[in-house]
């Protein structure tokens, strides 16, 4: 298996979306065989360029544009293999169409599947750029209500077969999470490449390097981590909730090769004894349907620990894309590395408790 590609360097190109204009938008959308009736509306996402796109039939479908040279065709084929395996399941995931394109395929006959991965050359006045695409169907809905101890075990049960689905093979191109795939390489990014200012710079290296250490401490004291392929990024904008059908998933993007413990450690939030009657509920829904290692709840905080490092170098890495400043005005300030130092200190006293009094969440 391989880890993804390195990211690109984000100076080399400050505009990845420049030439994608909506006529270059509805000309690929026409280009793989849909039928749009010019109404478009962006959505909310920033690594990618995500569109709602009205069709002549009424009906509504959602398109994705990928960020350039940050997924691999391999690797976005296997994100499509695993959602048209979920439907197939009848998981509730929204899987991707299959697309008629004289570019498509892309290798995707060789993992069995339709052409769901297109390409389309957009010219602008900056000159011409590739994008690769893929289109879904449209589904809404909100966020669950967390609060209700229904609503946690209906979500269990639901990535519960997630999982029954993703424990079926590994992924072979998309990465597998660990400290070092999602914390290190963050770390060793900023280190060379950051913005960071003095004093913060080293004092946040530090405790990062600090908290990385506890945090790969904490995984050694889990030893034979059962893997498969899970969501990877699920957090309350990830999971849709309608109050016919209940919950379904949608953007596979960061799915990898994880311990079941990654998909629903997010679901829960406040102190340990705080989300306890949550994560009971959450499990009693989840170990209906299949068996959980309770090994993994104490991942936690290691797993809270990664996402705050590797958020930090994924906004650095983008920086230069005009979209993240205005986003995000408050990152690379100097308050900004000292707070993130702070909390870092924090979650490595709350892994040093793990290490010590290990136990569920």
């Amino acid at each position: 298996m391989t880890d993804r590609p390195a990211p690109e360097d984000a100076s080399s190109d400050l505009t990845p979306y420049a030439q994608l204009t909506p006529d270059a938008v509805i000309d690929a959308l026409v280009a793989a065989g849909l039928d749009p009736d010019g109404r478009l509306l962006p959505l909310n996402s920033y690594e990618n360029r995500v569109f709602q796109v009205g069709l002549s039939d009424g009906g509504m479908a959602v398109a994705k544009f990928y960020r350039p040279a940050r997924w691999s065709d391999e690797q976005i084929l296997e994100e499509h293999r695993f959602a048209l395996d979920l439907a197939e399941a009848d998981v509730p995931a929204v899987a991707p169409l299959a697309l008629q394109h004289p570019a498509h395929g892309h290798g995707a006959e060789l993992l069995g599947m339709p052409p769901t991965l297109a390409v389309w050359q957009a010219a602008g006045p900056q000159g011409s750029a590739r994008h690769r695409y893929s289109v879904s169907p449209r589904r809404g809905g909100r966020a669950p209500e967390l609060d209700d101890p229904e609503v946690l075990q209906w979500l269990g049960r639901l990535m519960a077969r997630l999982h029954v689905v993703g424990r079926q093979t590994l992924f072979d191109h998309r990465p597998t999470l660990s400290v070092e795939q999602l914390g290190r390489s963050a770390w060793r990014w900023l280190r060379d490449h950051g913005d960071l200012p003095d004093p913060q710079r080293a004092v946040w290296l530090a405790a990062a390097e600090q908290a990385l250490d506890t945090a790969q401490a904490v995984f050694d004291r889990v030893p034979d981590l059962r893997l498969g392929r899970v969501h990877g990024d699920c957090h309350l904008g990830n999971v849709l909730w309608t109050p016919d059908e209940g919950p379904h998933f949608v953007d596979l993007d960061d799915a990898c090769n994880g311990p079941a413990v990654q998909d629903l450690w997010m679901l829960l939030g406040g102190h340990r004894r705080e989300r306890q009657p949550a994560l009971y509920a959450l499990m009693d829904g989840y170990e209906s349907i299949t068996e959980f290692d309770w090994r993994e709840w104490t991942l936690i905080e290691a797993l809270r620990t990664l996402r705050l490092i590797h958020h930090s170098a994924w906004l650095a890495r983008r920086w230069d894309d005009p979209a993240f400043p205005s986003a995000f005005p408050w990152f690379g300030q100097a308050m900004y590395w000292q707070q993130q130092a702070d909390q870092l200190r924090h979650q490595i006293q709350l892994m040093e408790e793990d290490l010590e009094h290990p136990g569920y969440g």
